[in-house]
C-alpha cells in the first residue's frame, strides 16, 4: 500500500479531489502553506494500492495546472515584502509517494 501527499494550489483543489474521487480514490484535504511564497497550498493524502499509483498520479497530472502568477515576496535580509511584484509559476503539483507499513480504518 502506498500513500500519495501531493501539494497543490487551491484553485485546483477541488477539481483534483473530484477527479480523485470518480476514479474510485478516498482523499483527505488539509490547509498547507508553502514557505518560500509565503502561499495558501492544499495537501491531498489519497491512500492506495500498489497497482493504483499510476493511475492517480495520472489523474494528479490532468488536473493540478501550471500558471504565472504575480507575488510580493520577502526580501531575503529585511523580511519585508518587496513593493515590486515578482512574476512566478505555480501550479502543478508536488508529490510523495510513500510506503505505508500499517493500514486500519476504524468504524
Amino acid at each position: 500500500m502506498k500513500m500519495i501527499m501531493a501539494i497543490v494550489q487551491p484553485d485546483d483543489a477541488l477539481r483534483t479531489s473530484q477527479m480523485l474521487n470518480e476514479a474510485g480514490f478516498r482523499v483527505t484535504r488539509m490547509a498547507t502553506q508553502g514557505a518560500w511564497l509565503r502561499r495558501e497550498n492544499v495537501t491531498l493524502l489519497v491512500g492506495v494500492n500498489d497497482d493504483q499509483v499510476a493511475e492517480a498520479l495520472r489523474v494528479l497530472r490532468q488536473t493540478a495546472q501550471r500558471r504565472m502568477t504575480y507575488v510580493n515576496v520577502p526580501g531575503e535580509m529585511t523580511g519585508a515584502y518587496s513593493p515590486q511584484p515578482l512574476e512566478v509559476e505555480v501550479g502543478g503539483a508536488t508529490i510523495f509517494v510513500l510506503d505505508v507499513e500499517r493500514f486500519e480504518r476504524l468504524s
